[in-house]
């Protein structure tokens, strides 16, 4: 072998890349835990004063939608539709907020495009 070629590949199994491995291992355990997480925190949003109220978990989903009566017109569907409209937008870009919060630092000097 010529004189100072390969001695960066000269690394004992177990050695940093070992090392490194388990820390992959890990950073990945600890990412799919927080995602699981993710699914039993909510954020709530409202529209028209609280008219219409949505909680949504860290998964985007749904967890209960609540229109107070008073904001129900026969007359004028349309604006029931919007408020609904507006209170599930707010939820899905507050927990959007909540799980890039969440995922920040496991994604931290990482410039991965639409990661969080």
């Amino acid at each position: 072998m010529a004189k100072g070629k390969g001695k960066g590949l000269q690394m004992p199994i177990g050695g940093r890349l070992g090392g490194m491995a388990e820390q992959l291992r890990k950073l990945q355990e600890d990412m799919l835990a927080a995602q699981e997480a993710l699914g039993e925190e909510t954020v709530e949003a409202s529209a028209g004063g609280g008219a219409v109220k949505v909680v949504m978990n860290g998964h985007l989903r749904v967890v209960s939608l609540s229109i107070d009566p008073e904001a129900v017109n026969p007359e004028d569907v349309e604006m029931l539709q919007d408020l609904i409209t507006a209170a599930v937008n707010e939820a899905i870009e507050k927990a959007q907020e909540l799980a890039a919060e969440r995922m920040s630092g496991f994604t931290a000097g990482l410039k991965i495009p639409g990661l969080f």
